[in-house]
């Protein structure tokens, strides 16, 4: 019994959000044109479930680049009306579109010169009437066995809610660098970590020595910048690199007389670099394929801007 009714509530959701894309048309395409050219923020506001979809809806656009937040309307006409200013647009949520707190809210919406956007699924109800734009979605049944939860409704606002935000992503060219701006934090903030966002260490901390340099001077330059490499300023503005294993490598082959080789003539002439702009997934990337510690680090004109190590990464708790 229990399953049937579960299979049921989950096909009569399914069946919600399918009317609802076959009937997105130029209303929603003009409400995404208002939402992206919105120069103040984006205000959800709604009360009850609608108001728990709200919240979602609002932390969707903020963290693709969209300021937006959620308002009370019961807090907003009890003092928090301050929170909604010119140049903002607000969204009010209501299945009925007859919420009476949020009806209380359109005179002073309107006088402000607010535009007014409606997620409503009665298309004639006051909330609908009073907007500038209006969504609204076709719930026959909501799956609740006694008719009164709002169910279907619900789902059908949250799957709106993020397809509008979806569509304000595509039309702003929103990437996925922008996106780790907004979630440097956790997994997914490292993973969408750059480059340039592990380069902490101040410009002087880079090694780098001439190709003239006695490889005994470089040894002290990889000691104290500590990265286990120096980089290896050659002919034509081209980089070098000495690594600890191309030490050992002498050593074995020369003895003591490699301390006297100059760093140039010791260096692997064509080391792997990674642009400061790429994510620092690929870093680890390109470490775990050529079996590196550390990759010296480029801008856009090819200039030497730092090293990132492996263990750079493993602080982003990335791997």
């Amino acid at each position: 019994m229990s399953l049937g009714r579960a299979q049921k509530v989950l096909r009569i959701e399914a069946e919600a959000l399918t009317r609802l894309a076959d009937h997105l048309g130029t209303d929603f395409e003009a409400v995404v044109r208002c939402v992206a050219e919105t120069k103040g923020r984006v205000i959800l506001t709604g009360i009850g479930k609608s108001g728990i979809i709200c919240r979602k809806i609002a932390a969707t656009f903020a963290s693709t680049g969209t300021p937006a937040f959620f308002v009370h309307p019961a807090e907003a006409i009890h003092g928090d009306l301050g929170m909604i200013v010119a140049g903002d647009t607000v969204i009010g949520v209501s299945n009925s579109g007859e919420t009476a707190e949020l009806v209380n809210l359109l005179e002073f919406i309107k006088r402000l010169g607010s535009v007014l956007i409606a997620i409503t699924g009665k298309p004639e109800s006051t909330l609908a009437k009073h907007a500038d734009f209006s969504l609204t979605y076709q719930v026959t049944e909501e799956g609740c066995p006694l008719g009164l939860a709002p169910m279907a409704s619900t789902t059908a606002t949250l799957a709106l809610g993020d397809a509008l935000a979806a569509a304000v992503m595509d039309l702003k060219g929103f990437t996925s660098r922008e996106f780790a701006r907004y979630h440097p934090g956790g997994k997914l903030g490292a993973k969408l970590l750059l480059v340039r966002d592990l380069l902490a260490h101040h410009e002087q901390a880079r090694p780098l020595v001439s190709a003239d340099t006695l490889l005994s001077e470089a040894l002290f330059e990889m000691s104290d910048k500590r990265f286990g490499m120096t980089a290896v300023a050659l002919e034509d503005g081209k980089l070098g690199l000495i690594s600890d294993g191309d030490i050992r490598r002498l050593f074995q082959r020369h003895g003591n007389e490699a301390m006297g080789k100059r760093a140039g003539d010791v260096c692997s002439p064509n080391p792997k670099t990674i642009g400061e702009d790429r994510l620092a997934v690929e870093a680890l990337e390109l470490m775990e394929r050529y079996k590196i510690t550390s990759l010296i680090v480029v801008n856009a004109a090819g200039r030497y801007t730092g090293v990132v190590h492996l263990h750079d990464l493993w602080r982003t708790q990335m791997v």
